[in-house]
């Protein structure tokens, strides 16, 4: 890849949540509401399905539901790993729900979306880390709404390659799993996962000639510089969509914000993304993995 200039990085403003228990103004949302924001929830609640919208306590849910959007997250709402960022919980979960594909399915066909995300939480204790369930749910959707987009943000499957493929080969539209962090903060932020599997994933996702995405998470720890690393590491592998928000602490059992990055800092990382030749980038305080997801196609 041809060496590119070092932007000009913006003063970095930052608000310590040691000092102040105040959110910046960048960071304010409304309150969940409205009348289609009404009618997801209770189209999710009647086929027993989760979102990681709710799951995730994410902040664009008010302008996601009442678009009509939502990201669907299969194998329940209980993940095997602790990941310190995390408000979806931690614990054993229930068996597998081999109808949950279908349910899925047909939410989005009743839905009429033109784009669907599905998500789900990780299942290290199942031997194929649900793999199975995700191809199949990648199949239900694509027959019951042919004309839907598919994105799916997946786990990394503890590297395990068969377990891969056997989503890769289901040919979702968009395949996407997040790096979320820089190298040196990964036993401290994702004890479970590898830095190095992550990389892998999006990797086998490119040679087998999908879109690929992947999403990081600021306000943990991380430098600049190391943001920057990272990224030009993640243009080596040809990745067609990053996304960059603000880490926003769920509960006071989570990692704490280490600073609020400014929304310039942002814009920072934006320029220099499209420089190393992402296809889209979105990068903001409020931007999360699933935001605009119809637009990265």
């Amino acid at each position: 890849m041809t060496e590119l200039p070092v932007l000009e990085q913006p003063p970095i403003q930052q608000t310590s949540t040691a000092t102040s228990a105040r959110r910046p103004e960048w960071l304010k949302v409304r309150a969940p509401g409205g009348e289609d924001y009404a009618r997801v929830k209770t189209m999710m609640r009647s086929k027993a399905l989760h979102t990681v919208c709710e799951e995730a306590r994410c902040p664009n849910i008010t302008e996601c539901w009442n678009a009509g959007t939502a990201t669907f997250m299969i194998h329940g709402d209980t993940c095997t790993r602790s990941c310190g960022f995390c408000a979806v919980k931690t614990g054993r979960p229930l068996p597998v729900d081999h109808d949950e594909p279908k349910r899925v399915a047909d939410a989005v066909a009743r839905m009429n979306l033109t784009h669907v995300v599905i998500t789900s939480v990780d299942r290290d204790e199942l031997k194929d880390g649900g793999s199975e369930i995700w191809a199949e749910t990648i199949r239900q959707v694509r027959q019951a709404a042919p004309t839907t987009s598919i994105e799916v943000l997946i786990p990394d499957f503890k590297n395990n390659m068969a377990n891969i493929h056997r989503v890769l080969a289901a040919k979702p539209d968009i395949l996407s799993h997040n790096t979320e962090t820089v190298p040196r903060l990964y036993k401290h932020v994702r004890p479970q996962g590898r830095y190095q599997w992550a990389l892998s994933v999006l990797a086998e996702s490119k040679k087998v000639g999908l879109r690929t995405k992947t999403g990081l998470m600021l306000g943990l720890g991380e430098t600049p510089e190391e943001v920057e690393e990272v990224m030009r590491e993640l243009a080596t592998y040809k990745i067609d969509v990053l996304t960059l928000g603000q880490y926003l602490q769920p509960t006071k059992n989570h990692l704490p914000v280490d600073r609020y990055v400014h929304p310039d800092e942002f814009k920072h990382y934006k320029v220099l993304g499209e420089q190393l030749g992402f296809d889209h980038v979105e990068s903001g305080p409020l931007v999360r993995s699933s935001y605009h997801a119809e637009r990265h196609m």
